[in-house]
């Protein structure tokens, strides 16, 4: 399998899109990300939140109620972070490893992270793959082709990797959203889940994640990461969004509603299954880089890959313009 190497392309650059683009109409539409486009709605914070360094109690408020949103009994077992892409970076020198298995194709900041670590890092097709590696790296459901794997056969996976000494590392940056069996209900010794935040509460300008992990390995990474590692502002919002269960289920049917209505709009570009998740679309198609230019001149920005130019990803539309835009680019035909 083909390795992604070199500078890693990501969504949301509307600055590429616009120099790409130059006489695309305004405002531009941006898909090329996986992040809610309907936003929990920010609570009002205290100037406080601002105007002083975050208290340890509040810091633990936050990680105890990320451990009831995902299911994990112990509150000691969830590490916050400025996002996961900070974790990302942190676990090789956290868990250092010779050899990395990486289940692909995947995103590409997992491969980066240790290679610039100076581990060997291969590309594997299934987690079982990858026998004689320290570390396999999974991402649940995967991102940009919606693969899942079943919790039992990943802990298993870790078991098999404790008996030599290794690591499985589980990204659930898209689980909250889908029928995917977290990790975290049942924590591997051997293992580390990853959640992001920002996707699925449509919020990641606010850069907050979670590491879900056993001592000492919980305890290894709050040391590398510091004291007030995450931001009041960020304190505050997490606690109330992780906490509001209304918002995350009512979120959660209207988000699958929306990936099924792209799916209709999708199906007749696409040479196969149109997959992902509730907050992203996968197609592949011999069409797709003469769709992609079509799209980018009517000002829609969508996700290509430069491993795969058959692939393209499509976030959600915000709202009825949005979609009425991009159903009249669609709905024209290749």
């Amino acid at each position: 399998m083909r390795e992604e190497r070199g500078p890693i392309g990501h969504g949301g650059d509307l600055g590429a899109a616009r120099a790409l683009f130059p006489h695309a109409p305004e405002p531009s539409i941006d898909l090329s990300t996986g992040i809610n486009p309907i936003a929990y709605p920010l609570p009002a914070l205290p100037a406080s939140a601002f105007a002083r360094l975050p208290e340890p109690a509040e810091h633990a408020a936050l990680e105890a109620a990320a451990a009831r949103a995902y299911g994990v009994s112990d509150p000691a077992c969830v590490v916050a972070a400025p996002g996961t892409q900070v974790l990302i970076s942190l676990l090789p020198f956290v868990s250092p490893a010779r050899e990395v298995a990486i289940v692909t194709p995947t995103y590409g900041e997992h491969a980066q992270a240790w290679r610039a670590a100076g581990a060997r890092v291969r590309a594997v097709a299934a987690p079982e793959q990858g026998e004689r590696a320290d570390v396999v790296v999974v991402v649940n459901p995967n991102n940009p082709d919606g693969r899942t794997w079943p919790a039992a056969a990943l802990r298993a996976r870790a078991a098999d990797l404790a008996g030599r000494g290794g690591m499985l590392v589980v990204d659930e940056a898209f689980a909250d959203l889908e029928p995917v069996e977290s990790l975290g209900a049942d924590l591997p010794v051997h293992a580390i889940v990853l959640r992001s935040f920002g996707k699925t509460y449509g919020l990641a300008g606010i850069r907050l994640g979670f590491a879900l992990a056993r001592a000492p390995l919980a305890a290894r990474l709050r040391a590398a990461l510091g004291p007030w590692s995450v931001s009041g502002p960020a304190l505050s919002i997490g606690r109330a969004a992780l906490s509001d269960e209304c918002w995350h289920a009512e979120t959660r049917r209207a988000r699958a509603a929306d990936a099924a209505r792209l799916d209709a709009l999708l199906a007749p570009w696409c040479e196969g299954p149109v997959r992902g998740t509730s907050l992203f679309r996968t197609i592949e198609t011999d069409a797709a880089p003469a769709l992609f230019r079509r799209l980018g001149e009517a000002g829609i920005w969508v996700r290509r890959f430069a491993d795969d130019e058959r692939r393209l990803r499509f976030g959600l539309p915000a709202g009825e313009g949005a979609w009425a835009r991009l159903e009249a680019v669609l709905g024209k035909g290749a």
